[in-house]
């Protein structure tokens, strides 16, 4: 896999011309990887909150590593993991629909100063184990879906 022309080694060109879906994903597989294991370390650490949210930004690049693969273009700059996941044609069933929206919200309730207060309050260790129990079903569920749409 060669770097983008012009680009720092392991940097991938986000321009539409040229568009290398396998590099685009393994960037993408590669990210959703490592702030899996940021999530785990803050649980180490008893930074319940954060952990929940490195586990949102996980299933997010998951799901845009799946875009690029897919759809043969670059995911678009959301974050919301229903939206995606709808974009690239997944069959979600009800129980894995709502853990998409329970986990889209842990990006703006660990975010914003207001909520994450009422947050941190709710993110007991018991709390984040179960979420992130959830999370990482999703993730290894992700990671086993077809590459393309024609499977």
């Amino acid at each position: 896999m060669a770097p983008s022309a012009g680009l720092p080694e392991g940097q991938v060109s986000m321009e539409a011309d040229g568009f290398d879906a396998e590099s685009v994903a393994a960037y993408w597989l590669t990210e959703a990887e490592d702030a899996l294991q940021v999530a785990q370390h803050l649980i180490e650490k008893a930074d319940y909150s954060y952990a929940l949210f490195f586990g949102h930004l996980a299933i997010e690049k998951m799901l845009k590593a799946l875009y690029a693969l897919r759809l043969r273009a670059h995911a678009p700059p959301i974050h919301n993991l229903l939206r995606l996941a709808r974009a690239i044609g997944l069959d979600l069933d009800e129980a894995r629909t709502e853990a998409l929206l329970r986990i889209t919200a842990f990006n703006i309730e660990a975010r914003y100063p207001d909520v994450k207060r009422a947050f941190r309050q709710v993110c007991t260790p018991e709390y984040t184990m179960q979420e992130m129990a959830t999370i990482k079903e999703l993730f290894g569920w992700l990671r086993s879906q077809p590459t393309s749409t024609e499977a």
